[in-house]
């Protein structure tokens, strides 16, 4: 099995205040189009921007001052939050890492934006970066 070949770039989460202000930048390269969507479970708005090659910007909004997102914001202020990598099947890739002793936040998947099954993998255990796995729903 080639690694090269089981994972893509699915998107880069930045942390925004708002997904207005997040998208201006986006809006001066003439990036108009963005799909918004409320992910409940992890307490942010996301806007997602579509990029030619398929992978996306992700602009993450919080929508509670308790989320995830919030406190990044509050402790860092806008910028790179997670980087996310879509996989085949997310399960495999969770246990193939746990056995390597590396720390994945959670012990099973849940539902993320586009009904994606997400888990996220400690920055201590990736390079300094939080990691996303994500598994698009089978048809």
């Amino acid at each position: 099995m080639s690694w090269t070949k089981d994972y893509d770039l699915d998107h880069i989460g930045i942390a925004v205040k708002s997904l207005d202000e997040g998208k201006v930048f986006y809006q001066a390269l003439g990036i108009s189009e963005m799909e918004v969507e409320t992910v409940e479970s992890e307490k942010v708005k996301v806007g997602f921007i579509t990029l030619k090659n398929g992978s996306r910007i992700e602009l993450l909004e919080p929508t509670s001052n308790d989320s995830a997102v919030a406190k990044f914001l509050d402790k860092r202020g806008p910028g790179i939050h997670h980087i996310c990598l879509r996989v085949q099947n997310i399960r495999d890739v969770m246990k193939k890492l746990k056995d390597k002793g590396l720390k994945v936040l959670s012990d099973e998947p849940k539902r993320g934006a586009h009904n994606c099954l997400v888990a996220f993998v400690h920055p201590a255990s990736a390079g300094g970066v939080l990691v996303e796995l994500s598994e698009k729903e089978k048809p």
